[in-house]
């Protein structure tokens, strides 16, 4: 995968499958490449979070929370772009998440229309930051 499409890859970390399966499907009907972990310690044991444009992750799981996921990555200087899911947030967790650099915290049931747009707006932010544009140039 060139490092181009890898950093469009998104990743969702999420202990419901049935989550996961919405929110692939949601992603990919946008012709943006998913891969799925069940769990924080999952996703990071597997290495997405150095190929990954943007990780989706509920507050809520069992072992490591998606906010101590949070803190692991940014203490490693991960500078993935975080989209929180939760059904049950509140307004400090929310501040916290927000505060550590989250780029969004969406409450469940949330509008699909907000998270694809929340979605590409970080792969190209992150994108820009890490040196791709969304431009190709041809003609080198």
């Amino acid at each position: 995968m060139s490092s181009y499409l890898s950093s469009r890859l998104i990743a969702i970390v999420d202990d419901d499958k049935s989550v996961q399966s919405a929110l692939q499907d949601l992603i990919e009907s946008e012709g943006l490449p998913t891969v799925c972990f069940g769990s924080a310690e999952q996703f990071l044991d597997s290495g997405a979070q150095n190929k990954a444009g943007c990780l989706i992750a509920d507050v809520r799981m069992p072992g490591m929370s998606g906010i101590e996921l949070q803190a692991k990555l940014k203490a490693d200087r991960c500078r993935i772009p975080i989209i929180f899911i939760t059904a049950h947030g509140d307004a400090k967790m929310r501040i916290q998440a927000m505060r550590d650099g989250a780029v969004e915290f969406l409450t469940k049931p949330f509008d699909n229309a907000v998270l694809l747009e929340t979605v590409h707006a970080a792969v190209e932010d992150h994108a820009n930051t890490i040196g791709f544009g969304t431009q190709i140039n041809d003609t080198d």
